[in-house]
């Protein structure tokens, strides 16, 4: 269990994040047009698993903005924006941004993503929902990269994940 904090306010997650060098666990999760995508999807490529409560935030949005921006730079990698908000939210958000080089992925249909990363939120007014955090996976599919941001209103580490790929 993480501890975390929503404006100063102890929260907790359900887990962990997955540890750095082990197989990223797999999942299933619901893309803007309501297929569903796995991990095993980006066999090959470098992953950035970029996950929040909500795009209905500035700090989320602000996330899903400045990855799709350093993705246009990176090689061999894909985003994957992940959340709980409904697909439909995360296209109508993308389109009105004009971002296309992120992916976006829910969690309407498999909460068992947010056990499985540990970034379930447990309890506080966020429970139910995922907590902010960065998780990255080589082409082999192993963690290269976690953070689990310690304050839900605070940006992600976006140079510690970019190093990461060797940027």
């Amino acid at each position: 269990m993480a501890e975390i904090t929503l404006h100063g306010n102890k929260i907790h997650t359900v887990g962990s994040l997955p540890i750095v060098g082990t197989q990223a666990p797999d999942f299933s999760l619901v893309k803007t047009d309501l297929s569903e995508t796995r991990l095993s999807e980006f066999k090959g490529k470098k992953l950035i698993l970029n996950i929040f409560p909500s795009l209905d935030t500035s700090v989320c949005a602000t996330s899903v903005r400045r990855f799709n921006k350093e993705l246009s730079e990176l090689v061999n990698t894909e985003v994957l924006c992940v959340s709980a908000d409904l697909p439909f939210a995360h296209g109508r958000f993308c389109s009105s941004e004009g971002l296309e080089n992120v992916k976006n992925a829910s969690v309407f249909r498999n909460p068992e993503f947010g056990k499985n990363y540990g970034v379930l939120i447990t309890d506080g007014p966020l429970a139910g929902v995922l907590s902010r955090a960065v998780v990255v996976v080589d082409e082999g599919g192993k963690v290269i990269y976690t953070e689990q941001v310690p304050e839900i209103a605070q940006d992600p580490d976006f140079d510690g994940a970019l190093a990461s790929l060797g940027m």
